[in-house]
C-alpha cells in the first residue's frame, strides 16, 4: 500500500472506531499527514489499552520502535517526548471530541493544549479557507513545532503561553484538550450562540494526569446544556484546576453524580442536591435548562 492509501484506510479505521457522524472529519484523517506532524522516525508506538492501563498505574507503557511511515497510520499514540511522558494522543479519542464540535465549513475554533498541531491540522481542514483555527500550547518546545507544522496553513495559529490566561476571542467551538476541575468562564463568554465548548472534567490521578469525563457545553443564550462525551484519561492543565474542587469532582466521579449533570450555572444561587460541583461562579448542575 502507498502512504496515501495507508492515510485512508486509517481515516476509515478511525470512522469505526469513533463512531463518527462527519465526512468531513473523516476526509480530513485522510488527507493530514501525521508522520510530517511527528517529526522524522523512527518513532514510537503504544496500543491505546496500554496506555490507559499505565495512566490507572497498573503497568508501565510499552512502546514499540517503527520505522516506516505506514506504521504510524493505525489507532494508537505515538510518542513525542518518552522521558515526559508525552505523546500525539489516541486518533480514535480526539476524533470523536472533534465530531463533537460539529464543526462546519467557515466556523472560528479554538484548540488548547495542540501539542504539535497535528489535531489543529484536521480541524483546520474541517472549517476550511473561509474559517480559522487558533491553538496554544504551554510547552514552548512543542508550541514551535506546532507553529512550524502548521505555516502552511494560512486559516491555523498557534499561541505559545500558559491557555489559563489566553483569550481566544469570539469562537463557534473550543476544543480543550487538558483535564480542568470546571469550565472556565473566559471560554463560556468566548462561545457565540450556538457554540460548543468540549472540555475534560477530571479528577488528579498523579501530579500530571488525571482521569474523568469530556463533557459538551453548548450555548443557549445565556443558558448552557451540558452532557458527557466519553470518558477519559488525560493530561491535566495544572494552571486551570481549582485546589478546592479537587475533592468534590473526585465525590462527583466515585458517587456518579457527573455523567447526571445537565446544564452549566451562572447564576447566583445556594448549593443543592442539584449542584453536582459548586464553585463561586459556575456551578455544573442536573438540572435541565428550560
Amino acid at each position: 500500500m502507498t502512504i496515501e492509501e495507508c492515510r485512508r484506510f486509517y481515516s476509515e479505521e478511525i470512522r469505526f472506531a469513533a463512531s463518527l457522524h462527519s465526512p468531513a472529519l473523516v476526509e480530513a484523517f485522510a488527507q493530514v499527514p501525521r508522520e510530517k506532524f511527528l517529526g522524522p522516525g523512527p518513532w514510537e508506538i503504544a496500543s491505546a489499552d496500554m496506555r490507559a492501563m499505565s495512566v490507572l498505574g497498573g503497568v508501565q507503557t510499552s512502546y514499540t520502535t517503527v520505522k516506516d511511515p505506514r506504521d504510524i497510520y493505525h489507532n494508537v499514540v505515538v510518542a513525542l517526548d518518552k522521558a515526559g511522558d508525552i505523546n500525539n494522543g489516541q486518533p480514535s479519542a480526539l476524533a470523536r471530541w472533534i465530531d463533537a464540535l460539529d464543526l462546519k465549513a467557515g466556523a472560528r475554533a479554538y484548540h488548547l493544549g495542540c501539542g504539535v498541531g497535528y489535531y489543529t491540522a484536521i480541524i483546520a481542514e474541517i472549517v476550511g479557507s473561509e474559517g480559522s483555527v487558533v491553538g496554544c500550547e504551554v510547552h514552548p518546545n512543542l508550541a514551535a513545532r506546532a507553529k512550524e507544522n502548521l505555516s502552511c496553513y494560512s486559516n491555523a495559529k498557534v499561541e505559545a503561553g500558559d491557555a489559563a490566561t489566553f483569550d481566544p476571542g469570539e469562537c463557534d467551538a473550543i476544543l480543550v484538550n487538558a483535564g480542568v476541575t470546571h469550565p472556565k468562564l473566559l471560554w463560556l463568554d468566548r462561545l457565540r450562540e450556538g457554540g460548543r465548548l468540549i472540555v475534560p472534567l477530571t479528577m488528579a490521578m498523579t501530579p500530571t494526569l488525571g482521569v474523568g469525563m469530556m463533557t459538551k457545553i453548548v450555548r443557549h443564550g445565556n443558558k448552557f446544556s451540558a452532557e458527557i462525551v466519553t470518558s477519559l484519561a488525560i493530561y491535566s492543565g495544572t494552571s486551570m484546576r481549582d485546589a478546592q474542587l479537587e475533592p468534590v469532582i473526585k465525590a462527583a466521579m466515585s458517587k456518579g453524580a457527573l455523567m447526571k449533570m445537565k446544564s452549566v450555572r451562572r447564576d447566583p444561587h445556594e448549593p443543592s442536591d442539584a449542584c453536582v460541583i459548586h464553585a463561586a461562579d459556575v456551578c455544573l448542575s442536573i438540572v435541565e435548562i428550560d
